[in-house]
């Protein structure tokens, strides 16, 4: 069987790379095709596999500039040519979906998310008091046109997996397809509790992006007599930093051993933002820490504890606390009742587990080998029916 690999773009290893480099070790043979990709900002496994681009791979400025480029993506995912694929496997956070195949291919899509910047996300993206009047207009033009896209390529896609409920509602929502959710791999064999650390300081993480909202947290800690710590880069990191009291660090950009000496040390992970799944969560509670978050995406499938206004009281399991509004003063009543509940790191460690790489290589060759079977047996008569329940 002839395996294709497609995915939006390389230039960097995020959680969609490390779903696709998962996916790609079960099919060490198979090509990967992308809008475009720069090996040497990806991991070797993923350069092992041959990697072809698109036209996008040879634009002017492409390396700095080619989210400009996003309203040819659809044209140049198009332009692949997978016909001698048997099995299409796409991992799409934007065009890769797309892709064309026919009866004679099955194209499962792993969905990180449809579109979140031309969907339910496009105030947060482009932000229209943040920009001239023209260029809103131009904006808001070629987003419409990617929606319009984005519905008919969806009837591409053979069977949906999704990376969490959040997503599969979503994917329900825009495309009116089901989904199999099939949780991303998490590294929990090396994130695990350390031998006691500081545990001092509050901690953020993440890119130091609009949409991320770590603006809320660093302001719900001024004039608090508590530390916070800031891990991460991103184009926010002047503004934070011009915003912050005495009480933020920014640590920057970390390795991952580092990253996990800040789980290890701190009180808890404060996640302010809406994410389709968020790995750092999981991570952090690998680490046997709780989180506390807003209670919106993925997040609601991998902390499980009380609201604010639930915490008195409550005697279930807890990996987490969550505020409701996407706030300061949210936060900061966090803040306030956090430290009255009681958490057990143990506990919080075991239900990280859920979330596994070894979990997730059982249940994608599983999906994966049920949907060949009764691909090669029946085509896709009631495939989706049968799968995706």
């Amino acid at each position: 069987m002839v395996v294709a690999l497609v995915h939006d773009w390389l230039n960097g290893m995020r959680g969609g790379e490390s779903v696709l480099q998962a996916i790609a070790s079960i099919f060490p043979r198979a090509g990967i095709y992308t809008l475009f990709c720069d090996p040497d900002t990806i991991s070797p496994e993923l350069n092992k596999h041959v990697i072809t681009t698109s036209f996008i791979q040879n634009l002017p400025g492409r390396k700095k500039h080619y989210r400009y480029y996003l309203p040819l993506f659809p044209r140049a995912i198009e332009s692949i040519d997978l016909k001698d694929s048997d099995l299409v496997i796409s991992s799409s956070h934007c065009v890769a979906k797309g892709a064309l195949t026919g009866q004679e291919n099955l194209h499962i899509c792993y969905c990180h998310s449809p579109m979140r910047y031309v969907w339910d996300r496009f105030d947060d993206y482009f932000p229209k008091n943040g920009m001239n009047t023209l260029k809103f207009k131009t904006i808001s033009y070629f987003a419409k046109r990617l929606r319009e896209w984005d519905i008919r390529s969806s009837g591409r896609v053979d069977l949906f997996i999704a990376n969490s409920n959040f997503v599969r509602a979503r994917i329900k929502n825009y495309y009116n397809r089901p989904a199999k959710v099939i949780y991303p791999p998490v590294d929990t064999q090396y994130y695990t509790p350390g031998g006691g650390g500081n545990e001092d300081y509050y901690l953020a993480a993440g890119a130091l992006v609009p949409y991320k909202k770590i603006d809320l947290v660093i302001e719900a800690f001024r004039g608090l007599d508590e530390k916070l710590m800031v891990v991460g880069d991103g184009p926010e990191l002047p503004r934070l930093a011009n915003i912050a009291s005495r009480n933020v660090k920014f640590i920057g950009w970390v390795d991952r051993e580092t990253l996990r000496d800040y789980y290890r040390g701190c009180k808890a992970l404060i996640f302010p933002g809406v994410e389709d799944f968020g790995i750092i969560p999981v991570e952090a509670q690998a680490c046997g820490k709780p989180v506390i978050a807003y209670a919106e995406g993925g997040i609601t499938d991998t902390v499980i504890g009380p609201s604010l206004e639930e915490a008195q009281g409550y005697s279930g399991f807890k990996s987490g606390l969550f505020f409701r509004n996407q706030t300061i003063g949210e936060i900061r009543r966090a803040l306030k009742i956090f430290p009255s509940i009681n958490f057990d790191p143990s506990a919080i460690r075991e239900h990280a587990a859920r979330f596994s790489k070894e979990r997730f290589f059982s249940e994608i060759n599983e999906f994966l080998n049920e949907a060949v079977g009764l691909f090669k047996n029946q085509g896709k008569f009631k495939l989706e029916e049968r799968l995706v329940r």
